[in-house]
């Protein structure tokens, strides 16, 4: 999913030649993007957001021409090691001969001006999907001013168990650092919204524990983990901890000082915009948040009849998802990261 990533894009489409097929879904970038991605051989398709549900990512699941049910979500300043394309290869080809999980948490290393960090707090999300099974959750944030076009800080639904692959993918943005800084006000402006009446708190409750084979080894589980984190007094100076200290990122030196800072700071940003917006006076009328659609613990993948889901049969859709209309993209960028 891209809107103006040329100058992280090459790189991400030169370690995804070994996948069957490669989809480029830009938003409308000025920046050469669409011309790398046709160069690299993959193919582009233009993406128009309506305002509405679904959001890119379910939108992608609902609308590409995949030939396979399993699906590798990338962000453009993302890169698959080779140990890690190696490893999705051996499972697909024992997922072909038997059962497996629904979907796979695939962990996100830093890469901070060109060093990859050893320690510290890496990122960790559902990324390699089985299509059928999976669906992202809808949470009500389009009232919020600088939300964007891609499913935020959560997980999809997952109607199945989920594994953990042993490898990582490389997560670096050649972006200057003032892109990290814009991406993260606006990232901070949703969630700080959502904590502020309760919505992250469901998202939360929806997302899955995590790893099926490693939730007996914990003492408490994924979820009751990032509520804790939620509620925790101070949370700048704990994720700062967290990262530098307990996850022993000061051993990566500068570069870890640097990412365990950015995530303290992340964190006091959402604080600060919350406790401004307490001590705001409430308009006189207060604006109604848009409910979402409620989403089943499962959903079907088939209609009766074999007709395949899409969420165009569900709400309202754009005539051809492929038709560019005149809607403002609202956002200075499109991958959530």
């Amino acid at each position: 999913m891209t809107r103006n990533e040329a100058i992280n894009l090459p790189r991400c489409l030169s370690s995804l030649d070994r996948f069957a097929q490669c989809f480029v879904v830009d938003s409308g970038s000025d920046d050469g993007t669409p011309d790398i991605a046709r160069c690299h051989g993959a193919r582009l398709v233009p993406f128009q957001w309506n305002g509405r549900y679904p959001k890119k990512k379910q939108w992608c699941l609902d609308s590409l021409p995949f030939d396979h049910d399993w699906v590798l979500f990338v962000d453009a300043d993302e890169r698959p090691t080779a140990e890690l394309v190696e490893e999705i290869a051996r499972l697909m080809v024992k997922a072909a001969n038997e059962p497996c999980h629904a979907a796979y948490w695939i962990d996100g290393r830093p890469v901070i001006r060109g060093q990859r960090l050893r320690f510290g707090c890496w990122n960790r999300k559902l990324a390699l999907v089985d299509r059928r099974y999976v669906r992202f959750p809808e949470p009500a944030d389009l009232d919020i001013a600088s939300m964007w076009e891609v499913e935020g800080h959560y997980q999809p639904r997952v109607h199945g168990t989920t594994g953990r692959l042993r490898h990582p993918m490389d997560h670096e943005d050649a972006k200057p650092p003032s892109a990290w800084f814009d991406r993260h006000n606006h990232y901070s402006d949703w969630e700080a919204a959502l904590r502020a009446d309760g919505r992250m708190e469901r998202l939360i409750d929806g997302e899955p524990e995590g790893d099926s084979g490693l939730r007996r080894c914990r003492l408490i589980g994924r979820r009751a983990q990032k509520r804790l984190f939620q509620r925790l007094p101070g949370r700048p100076l704990w994720a700062f901890l967290h990262a530098y200290i307990l996850r022993l990122g000061a051993l990566d030196g500068i570069a870890g000082l640097d990412h365990a800072l950015g995530r303290a700071f992340y964190y006091w940003q959402v604080g600060l915009k919350m406790r401004s917006a307490a001590s705001t006076p409430a308009p006189a009328a207060a604006a109604q948040v848009p409910s979402a659609r409620t989403v089943p613990d499962f959903f079907p993948t088939c209609l009766p009849g074999g007709e395949p889901y899409s969420s165009s049969i569900a709400i309202l859709s754009p005539p051809s998802a492929f038709n560019r209309s005149n809607v403002r993209l609202r956002t200075p960028g499109s991958s959530i990261r």
